[in-house]
């Protein structure tokens, strides 16, 4: 096989394997697609597949300028994605279950989109993570040039984008057996999860505060 296309399946392997762990960007999939529609789902993974791409690029280009910004400023970055998180997971917890499914509008995607791609940009582990990964593996600014790294990039957003459409459709298949109080402990649930994730990252910010003092 020539490097190229050899490239691109080890970015694709590297994006469906850094998205699958469930987090709480899985959560999020997964309460989204049961309470609104699969097309919010996929939204909301697709948000975390494009800034897992973003990282993927600096990974394979080789930007470390950038990664050593991110993590000079992960005190901050972590603050606000802590912050967030626990806003998302007590709106959550005290949304009441509509009626009647959602439409899936423009406005409502774009948002479920927007709000995951921040969340995982607001990861520094996120970076950490493709820079190991890729590293480990011999990928990187060195592996097939330009071309070489923009075909991980690629492969990394797909495989990404592949789970998310994995995920969300087969959550889909289950809404028909969730009625409102169902779904109520679903918000309930999962918004105490995300809201804890984002407890834990608001004290790991604290952590590293300490440490800088």
């Amino acid at each position: 096989m020539s490097p190229g296309p050899a490239l691109f399946l080890r970015g694709l392997a590297v994006g469906f394997s850094i998205a699958a762990p469930v987090g709480p960007i899985g959560l999020l999939c997964i309460r989204r697609t049961l309470a609104e529609s699969r097309l919010a789902g996929l939204a909301t993974g697709l948000g975390a597949a494009c800034a897992d791409a973003v990282y993927g690029a600096v990974a394979a280009f080789g930007l470390s300028w950038v990664t050593r910004v991110l993590v000079g400023q992960q005190l901050a970055i972590r603050l606000a994605g802590g912050a967030f998180l626990v806003y998302l997971g007590v709106r959550t917890f005290l949304k009441r279950p509509a009626e009647r499914a959602a439409e899936a509008g423009g406005a409502g995607l774009a948002g479920a989109f927007a709000s995951t791609f921040f969340l995982t940009l607001t990861n520094p582990m996120t970076i950490l993570s493709f820079v190991a990964v890729f590293a480990g593996l011999g990928l990187g600014a060195g592996s097939g040039g330009g071309g070489g790294a923009a075909l991980m990039v690629l492969g990394v957003l797909l495989g990404s984008a592949a789970w998310w459409l994995i995920l969300s459709g087969a959550v889909a298949r289950l809404r028909s057996r969730f009625d409102a109080r169902r779904l109520g402990w679903v918000n309930r649930l999962s918004g105490a999860l995300i809201a804890g994730f984002g407890v834990f990252a608001l004290a790991g910010s604290f952590r590293i505060a300490g440490r800088v003092r």
